[in-house]
């Protein structure tokens, strides 16, 4: 199995294989939250405008996401998962648009598979990979915007390379590291508020959820569906 780490929407453009696409702060912890909560399908976009056009033919569709972090105008939730951890998703399609993360998902059209990456659900990403056994891994991390290398989604990358590669990384080091990072320190301050400094530990719990977000094409439109 060929392991490898790449970085941002351009990472995501040229990833083959089997593509994680890592988005730890905060779009894949808050899709994890989504569907264990019972969403029945999770629809990824990467144009707002897209967005807001589905949303406009299916006003049931729930539409969720973020721009530079902030819920944006309409929209029925943001990109936090403390805001919707407790939310009934049941049977809900859920339209979800962010920054980076659902770029990522967008722009991986070489990928012969596509599954997201987090600490959430890092152990469940580790077993899928290992069970289908492909030759090329790619480990995309998307950074902020996409376009903006951030350590925790470089590091999640690296912990999941390790652990497909059954090397021990010090976890506790890691999560030292986030918490210093340029990206954490958004959660600690009191001026931005949409970003809930609750997030921040909700997104760096490892192993809260055993399942993979798995993504398909549905008549040109990629899916997440149970």
């Amino acid at each position: 199995m060929k392991i490898q780490i790449l970085q941002l929407t351009e990472g995501a453009q040229n990833a083959t294989g089997l593509a994680v696409i890592i988005d730890v702060l905060r779009a894949f912890t808050t899709a994890c939250y989504v569907v264990a909560n019972g969403a029945e399908k999770i629809i990824p976009v990467g144009d707002i405008e897209n967005a807001y056009l589905l949303k406009e033919e299916h006003p049931q569709y729930v539409l969720m996401g973020e721009r530079e972090g902030r819920i944006q105008a309409g929209f029925d939730h943001s990109n936090s998962p403390s805001e919707i951890m407790d939310l009934d998703f049941r049977g809900k399609t859920v339209i979800h648009t962010t920054s980076a993360g659902t770029q990522g998902l967008i722009a991986a059209c070489k990928a012969d598979h596509i599954i997201t990456g987090s600490f959430v659900n890092a152990g469940a990403v580790v077993e899928y990979i290992k069970e289908k056994n492909p030759k090329t891994v790619s480990l995309v991390a998307m950074g902020t915007n996409g376009l903006i290398e951030a350590e925790e989604d470089s590091l999640c990358a690296r912990y999941l390379e390790a652990s497909l590669s059954n090397e021990i990384l010090d976890l506790d080091r890691i999560i030292e590291q986030i918490l210093k990072s340029e990206g954490a320190q958004k959660f600690k301050s009191s001026e931005k508020t949409w970003y809930p400094e609750q997030d921040l530990s909700i997104c760096l719990e490892l192993n809260k959820f055993d399942f993979v977000l798995k993504f398909e094409r549905q008549e040109g439109i990629l899916v997440r569906c149970n």
